[in-house]
């Protein structure tokens, strides 16, 4: 049976003390949320180490919005796979559509990073999908079919078991505007067909796939009755607790 899976990426948002708080609110709700749901916080860089103690022994797991594609060196700035696992993070984030538009991060880059990332024990939150353009256009199942090849399949079935892929239709984060279900359905059976066809349909049922478009507590429900929606990565909503646990509660 795939994970159920329930994660929020808070961006760049919450200074540390903040981000404590509303770790500490989001783990004091948590046993509302069924059993069978992951929770996770991806929180900035400077927030991990502090977040690591609050949620140690609980059922939410830490990750990072991104890492280095190098092992280590002379890239300052940058933050290694390595020094993630080392601060409590259990996953992180690539591909992110903001990653790809504002810093021009290729696939090739995230294949990189991706290897790195899984190399150090860590397990991706893989980012797919298309902007409003390509949609209008009628590209969108072009381009995340583009993107799963072009990263996804430079990796083993048993490295894929360590993968998660979050589906993003970029014209629906921070606008508002939300995928129906039944669009966001169509593209994740696009997406889980077309891991099937490197990896075989086993591997393709076992291969978690969240939604990640505006997903908030009065649509999660919806959205995830889907049959091949395992899931969130959530924005906004992410940064109340409240709201988080209500779509955790969704499934």
């Amino acid at each position: 049976m795939r994970k159920k899976i329930v994660a929020g990426n808070w961006k760049m948002n919450t200074t540390v003390p903040e981000g404590v708080e509303l770790a500490k609110a989001v783990v004091a709700k948590s046993s509302e949320v069924p059993a069978g749901v992951e929770l996770v916080v991806a929180a900035p860089f400077t927030h991990l180490c502090p977040l690591a103690g609050v949620l140690e022994g609980t059922k939410v797991g830490l990750s990072a919005e991104n890492c280095a594609d190098k092992e280590k060196g002379a890239y300052t700035g940058e933050v290694s796979a390595a020094m993630l696992v080392s601060a409590g993070c259990k996953y992180t984030i690539l591909g992110h559509s903001e990653r790809r538009q504002y810093y021009g991060e290729t696939d090739a880059k995230l294949v990189d990073k991706t290897r790195l990332a899984l190399a150090n024990g860590l397990d991706v939150i893989l980012c797919v999908g298309e902007n409003l353009e390509e949609r209008d256009a009628g590209r969108h199942f072009d381009v995340c079919g583009e993107q799963i090849k072009n990263v996804l399949y430079n990796f083993s079935a048993e490295e894929l078991k360590h993968i998660v892929v979050a589906y993003e239709p970029v014209w629906a984060i921070g606008t508002g505007k939300t995928a129906s279900a039944e669009q966001a359905e169509e593209i994740h059976a696009f997406i889980r067909k077309t891991i099937a066809e490197k990896f075989g349909a086993e591997a393709a049922e076992e291969t978690s796939i969240l939604y990640g478009g505006s997903c908030k507590p009065s649509n999660a429900a919806e959205l995830f009755a889907q049959k091949d929606i395992d899931g969130g990565l959530i924005g906004g909503a992410a940064l109340n607790a409240d709201d988080f646990i209500a779509i955790g509660k969704s499934f």
